[in-house]
């Protein structure tokens, strides 16, 4: 029997993810937040996400890792900084969680997944991610990243850790596309 909640979608695809937690609907005003973050290097809109995100997700069940969705080298030396990397690590601290950014990489370059729909989202991060090859993730495992809007990419992350050893797959997103 299905979940309460789950989607028709969710059903015919089950995701790699086993629990996703949002911790905002993308609307007023974090559409106008996570851009200045992510695009524009307003920095201290992250530190500001990454404290609101706190307050929700020290409730969730404790991983033994915290992983933010690594960019692909091409895609950190546009931007300078991993905007992923920039709510993980405050979030990590005070949470007192492990944050593991040598863990998952970003193996291949891809298109921005803003630019495509659901199914070329799918394709577009297929085998994008690899967990190094020295290293065992451990048994469970948080990705981290700004927002989800289909799950395209944190389903590909959660694959690769799933392929190397991990156990269980859970996502922590600041906002989620409705």
């Amino acid at each position: 029997m299905p979940a309460a909640g789950e989607c028709g979608d969710c059903l015919q695809h089950p995701s790699s993810l086993t629990h996703v937690r949002a911790v905002f609907v993308y609307g007023f005003p974090l559409d106008r937040l996570v851009p200045r973050f992510k695009f524009h290097r307003d920095l201290a809109a992250g530190r500001l996400m990454a404290n609101l995100m706190v307050g929700v997700l020290a409730s969730a069940p404790r991983p033994d890792a915290v992983v933010p969705l690594p960019l692909h080298a091409h895609r950190l030396r546009e931007r300078g900084y991993d905007q992923a990397l920039e709510l993980a690590r405050p979030l990590a601290t005070t949470l007192a969680l492990p944050l593991r950014t040598d863990l998952l990489l970003r193996v291949r370059a891809t298109a921005p997944q803003s630019e495509l729909d659901a199914g070329q989202r799918q394709k577009n991060v297929a085998r994008a991610f690899a967990v190094s090859p020295r290293l065992t993730p451990p048994d469970h495992v948080v990705l981290l990243d700004d927002v989800m809007t289909t799950g395209a990419t944190l389903d590909a992350a959660a694959r690769a850790l799933l392929r190397a050893g991990a156990k269980r797959v859970d996502a922590w997103v600041c906002a989620r596309v409705p």
